[in-house]
């Protein structure tokens, strides 16, 4: 259960992004300075630091059944919480 929670949190996030840019794309982005910091915040965590955490899970996961691409696609969604997760799973 608390593996699902953890990993609902990167989840939401992926959405807000989605949902902001189908804003954008119909000129209906939101106004507010706080909800587009919020926006781009989550963008470059999103994006950037799952990108980055790739070469570690990559090394957490060597020895596992799990392929180099399952891997880095995982993380890429999900962050550390796929694979810091993994044995709690």
């Amino acid at each position: 259960m608390k593996v699902t929670v953890l990993r609902a949190i990167p989840v939401l996030g992926w959405l807000y992004l989605v949902f902001g840019l189908l804003a954008a794309a119909t000129d209906r982005a939101p106004a507010n300075r706080l909800l587009r910091a919020v926006f781009w915040i989550d963008a470059f965590l999103s994006v950037v630091v799952h990108a980055a955490q790739i070469p570690a899970a990559l090394r957490a996961t060597a020895n596992t059944e799990h392929s180099a691409v399952r891997t880095a696609v995982m993380t890429q969604i999900f962050g550390l919480t796929w694979w810091k997760t993994q044995e709690a799973a």
